[in-house]
């Protein structure tokens, strides 16, 4: 498909249920991202409420990060085998009990136990919702359909940030934090009830012999010329592979595919963003802010992560992937720099806590262009029909590995080596995401999810075991 095509089939309406599926099934990324938000804040009286060390603050906050990881690697086999619909609505119900245990946690290690119960659901959350909108989408919107799971993530964030200042002792005394974490069972019960009753994917239900159930759902989705076409394609894909398993991974033509989700996956944590969206009310009230004051300055860190994102989502299918990732990563390494040097300017003390928040709220744009929500979206579509959730649950477990390093670390290695070594640290390993982007990411903009796993096919059968690489380009995409 070349760009004059491209731009004509963008401007072609789409079915508005297209797009209500889409927004419910990505309350996933909204309690993904209320999770995340939603600690930052809680953990300020959270220690006070039970005296913590740094080590103990560091477990609050990285044990719903273990349970991301069982959630991630059982996630994309069970979306594989029940369905996107089921995974989906078990998720909301596990988020939804763990959020009212964590509010009537009575000690520290209760609260533990909670948080890995309630991260099980965050694995689930962070498969199943690009997965779900990836297969109902139109090639020509896919891109920013997909990015409505990272706009949710953003948005929930934003909502944690929000729900930590209404919260915050200063009006509810110490049990402000209880409300915080508790408040997630609502948009838990709002996801619950929105999936429950909307249609099973129409991919999945194919793949598992239920073809006239797909029909079904696609004739609500598609016009009546395209419907017949999709549905053939989707066959031809489904006919052609059996079930898949973890083994099929090792197989040379997806292997590379594999290799991008996963570098991917530790690139978008090993980057630092995590070490923001968790720890900037604790960096900054170390500057001097307030408690209070602290929370309000990442609700401007929310407001513009959200923000970006729906640049992003406007660009997904106009400029492509891989520019907006290779944008995004620059940028946020050029922040890294500035926000690592701010410490070490002598004469700064009147203003570093401007200096910082000013860098933070920019890294965190760029971020919100280009790693946040395009990883997401990549995983949902390079990968073979018959595996896509198995393989983007591994890519995702991954992910959650490197979150889970980065936030049990990262308090440590600043009392260790200051904030300025520790921003600088994470500015190189951007600078080594960026050089990896630009050398091993595909682009997948226009193409159908079954056109980019014959390509991935035939470029195997043409270039053998050892090669079969990713098109790195929409020239490489087109060149026969």
């Amino acid at each position: 498909m070349n760009t004059i095509d491209r731009l004509a089939n963008a401007e072609r309406p789409h079915n508005p249920f297209i797009y209500v599926m889409a927004i419910i099934v990505a309350f996933n990324g909204l309690l993904f991202g209320f999770d995340t938000g939603v600690v930052s804040g809680a953990l300020l009286y959270i220690r006070e409420s039970f005296h913590l060390s740094t080590v103990m603050q560091e477990a609050v906050v990285s044990s719903v990060l273990v349970g991301a990881m069982v959630g991630a690697f059982t996630g994309g086999n069970l979306a594989d085998r029940f369905g996107r619909r089921r995974l989906t609505i078990l998720g909301s119900i596990v988020f939804f009990v763990a959020s009212i245990g964590m509010a009537l946690s009575t000690n520290v290690y209760v609260l533990v136990g909670w948080r890995l119960i309630e991260g099980v659901a965050v694995g689930f959350a962070s498969i199943v919702g690009t997965l779900y909108i990836s297969e109902i989408a139109p090639s020509d919107i896919r891109g920013s359909l997909g990015f409505f799971q990272q706009l949710m993530i953003t948005i929930g964030i934003l909502l944690a940030y929000v729900t930590n200042y209404v919260f915050a002792p200063t009006f509810l005394g110490v049990i402000g934090w209880r409300w915080m974490l508790g408040f997630g069972a609502v948009p838990a019960a709002v996801l619950g009830i929105g999936v429950y009753f909307m249609p099973e994917s129409p991919r999945w239900l194919i793949n598992n012999g239920q073809p006239e159930k797909a029909k079904q759902v696609l004739s609500r989705l598609r016009s009546h010329d395209e419907l017949a076409d999709e549905i053939e394609q989707i066959r031809s894909v489904s006919k052609a592979e059996q079930k898949g398993s973890l083994a099929d991974l090792r197989e040379p033509w997806v292997r590379p595919a594999l290799i991008v989700g996963i570098a991917l996956a530790f690139i978008q944590q090993i980057t630092g963003i995590n070490s923001v969206i968790y720890y900037a009310p604790t960096v900054l009230q170390g500057l001097g802010f307030s408690n209070v004051a602290s929370i309000a300055g990442t609700v401007g860190v929310g407001i513009v992560n959200t923000t970006l994102t729906i640049v992003a989502i406007l660009l997904a299918d106009r400029v492509g992937r891989r520019p907006l990732l290779l944008v995004g990563t620059g940028g946020m390494a050029l922040m890294l720099v500035i926000l690592g040097g701010s410490f070490f300017v002598p004469g700064l003390a009147g203003v570093i806590g401007w200096i910082t928040l000013i860098s933070m709220i920019l890294y965190v744009a760029f971020f919100a262009i280009g790693l946040g929500p395009v990883y997401w979206l990549l995983i949902a579509e390079i990968y073979p029909l018959r595996i896509r959730g198995t393989a983007e649950g591994v890519a995702s477990v991954f992910n959650w590995l490197a979150n889970f390093l980065v936030a049990l670390t990262f308090l440590s290695v600043v009392d260790t080596l200051g904030k300025g070594i520790s921003f600088w640290i994470l500015g190189a390993f951007t600078i080594l995401g960026f050089i990896f982007i630009y050398e091993q990411v595909p682009e997948t903009m226009g193409r159908s999810l079954e056109e980019i796993e014959a390509e991935l096919q035939d470029r195997a059968l043409v270039g053998g075991e050892t090669t079969g690489a990713l098109p790195k380009s929409r020239d490489d995409i087109d060149r026969p």
